[in-house]
């Protein structure tokens, strides 16, 4: 589980034993959508294919999913446009996730 949210996950991006960045998303099952949500990424490792070869993970890890994002930055929207991943809609999350998410704080 992800520090920002209970319904977020996160990809921590290592090189030689240490965590350079992460990945933060959210998956809905029930409608096969997956949402990122955050990518941080050391300076050094912006340029070298890090982030390119997280999302494949991430698209080979959940291949029953269609990816959006909620990010538009320079560095974060130029990556989504390689990648084909689409601008996810202004809440960025389905339903489902909007639900459980609500069920999390009331708790």
């Amino acid at each position: 589980m992800s520090p920002r949210g209970p319904d977020e996950e996160c990809l921590l991006l290592v090189h030689v034993r240490k965590v350079v960045g992460q990945v933060t998303y959210r998956v809905c099952g029930e409608c096969a959508d997956g949402v990122i949500t955050e990518i941080v990424l050391d300076e050094p490792f912006r340029t070298c294919g890090l982030g390119t070869r997280a999302l494949s993970h991430l698209r080979a890890r959940y291949p029953e999913l269609t990816w959006r994002t909620t990010l538009d930055t320079r560095l974060t929207r130029d990556l989504m446009h390689r990648q084909r991943i689409p601008r996810a809609g202004a809440a960025g999350m389905c339903s489902h996730v909007r639900s459980s998410a609500a069920g999390h704080r009331q708790e």
